[in-house]
This record gives structure tokens, sequence and C-alpha cells, in this order.
């Protein structure tokens, strides 16, 4: 089966309008690139697509975008009509760490180079795709773990609510906050359940755990600011104050987070920067020239607690 050095091939020939062979003959000028969206239902997703969509009108390319509505099985589908469309790359922000190899392996037979965005997927970079734009989860999950430890001077029973169970970024996530409370022996998570990135889900999650756990619950750390918003209203309604005796941090760095900082319900949340248009056409435009590109490419994150949040949320998704 034809490798991601072939789609290269292919790509570069397209954009110089001549024939390799193998490779069927585009117009350079119909330059397409396609886009598999794992879902549209929060906003990090639709900031994404939005980043996307305003860079590809920047730069004059047509971007066709779809949207798995968080089906595994859907994306497949979606990246199949992508390739049936004849789109020169393919942008794909995998629901799942496994599931997806359908896809990948169906673009590679096309000759169509996938870049993938925000989130690993299984496969080998160079050879079922051609790199990974995406943030350091694993950081991510350990900045917030050793915000947690300054805030509770290391002690601390800890509610965990993670993402969708198999994505990369909630393994990455958890395992980076755990790495880093590790070092503090009175840090422990107490119960740890799947929100799966909803601020809704998280929210009725976190109704039960307060329930059963009652005060009992010092932290909450949520793999997104979706879950840790839904797990704050919880909170209050439980009787809880968050900010006060719940110590609550997440990640993403989404506008209602930042308010809820500023107002001292949320504690603080490590920026998950969904904004991937320049990194992701930039990328496609060094695959144009090229250049070898590395396996993974990072896009750089900041951090928001009380100190900066509010001078921030004018600008935040």
């Amino acid at each position: 089966m034809p490798g991601v050095r072939t789609a290269l091939l292919c790509l570069a020939a397209s954009f110089a309008a001549t024939f390799v062979s193998g490779c069927a003959k585009r117009d350079a000028t119909q330059f397409v690139v396609g886009f598999s969206q794992m879902e549209s239902d929060n906003p990090w997703r639709l900031a994404e697509t939005k980043s996307l969509k305003d860079e590809a009108a920047k730069r004059g390319i047509q971007l066709v975008v779809t949207d798995a509505q968080g089906q595994t099985a859907k994306q497949v589908a979606d990246v199949e009509d992508l390739i049936a469309r004849h789109v020169n790359v393919i942008l794909l922000a995998p629901r799942e760490f496994e599931g997806l190899a359908p896809a990948l392996a169906a673009a590679k037979a096309a000759n169509i180079p996938v870049i993938l965005v925000d989130r690993a997927a299984a496969g080998t970079a160079g050879t079922d795709y051609v790199t990974l734009l995406a943030s350091n989860f694993v950081e991510q999950g350990r900045r917030a773990g050793e915000w947690l430890a300054a805030q509770t001077n290391g002690k601390a029973d800890i509610v965990e609510l993670s993402g969708t169970p198999g994505a990369s970024v909630a393994a990455d996530r958890g395992q980076g906050f755990r790495d880093e409370i590790a070092r503090h022996p009175d840090m422990k998570i107490v119960a740890t359940q799947t929100g799966d990135f909803s601020r809704a889900k998280a929210q009725g999650v976190m109704q039960n755990l307060a329930q059963s756990l009652g005060r009992k619950i010092t932290a909450v750390y949520a793999h997104n600011d979706e879950m840790a918003l839904g797990a704050v209203q919880a909170l209050v309604a439980a009787g809880f104050k968050p900010g006060v005796d719940v110590r609550v941090v997440s990640v993403d760095g989404e506008r209602a987070a930042l308010e809820a900082i500023d107002r001292g319900e949320l504690g603080a949340t490590v920026e998950s920067n969904p904004r991937f248009g320049p990194l992701a056409f930039d990328t496609i435009e060094k695959m144009r020239k090229g250049e070898k590109l590395p396996p993974k490419i990072l896009i750089t994150d900041r951090f928001f607690e009380k100190s900066n949040a509010k001078q921030f949320i004018g600008e935040a998704y």
C-alpha cells in the first residue's frame, strides 16, 4: 500500500499541475483541504473549526468541513467522503485514539496525506499520517496538578472528571496530573468518573459524587472547562462554595471559564489553544515545499488564574 511519502509526491505534483505515477492529475488552482471535525457541540470545537475556516479563507484555499457528531464510525465515513471528493489534504481531529485506522488506511490508499489536529490516533507519523499538531496534553495535566498542590499546601481529596474514554487527550491529561500529585503524599484522587467533556454530563456526575462523598471532597480536577463549569453548578446546588471550600482546576481557557475565575468560582485553567488555523496551513505549505516535518508539532498554551484571567476575557473564545 502506498505510504505517506507517495501521498506527498502526489501532493507536490498537484501543486505543479504535473503527473506523478500512481497519482491522479489535479488542477493546481483547485487545491482543496478537507477537515474532519469530531463534533461541534462545545465552544472549543467551534473555535477550532472557525480558526481553520478563517485561515483557509485568508489564504484563498477551499476548506471542506465534516462533523462526526461525536461518533467514531461516522468520522471514518466522513474521511471516506472527503477521499471521494478528491481533496488534496485531510486535516483530522480524531475522536478516539483507536478506531480511526480504517480512515487512515483509506486515505493512504488514495495517496491523500493526513495531518492529525489536536489529538493523536493509533499509527506512525511518516507512515500512517504526516504529523500531529497538538498541545502537550501531559504537560497540561501536570500544570493543573502543580497549581492545585500550591493552593492546597499539598493536601487534597480530589474528584477527577475525565474526558472521553479512549481519547488520547483524556489519557494524557490524566497521566500528567497523576505524575504531579504523586509528589505529594497527601493529595489523593478519591473518585474518577468520565464527564465525556460535556458540561451537562459532568454536572450530573458531580451531583451524584457530592451526595455520596459529601464534605470529603476538597478539590476537583476536570479535563476541560465545560466539565469544570458543570461541576461548579453541581457543587453550588449541593451547598459547597467553589473557590472557598472546594478548589476547581481545569484545562482549555474558554471565555466562560475565565469569567468563572474572575468571579472566584473556578481556580485556574490551563489553556489548550484551539486556534490551529495558522499552524495547520503553515504545515501544509511546508509540505508543498517538500520540507521534512517532525512527527509532532506543538502549539503554545498559556495559564490562566485569578491574577491574569480578567485581562484575557475579551480575546477568549
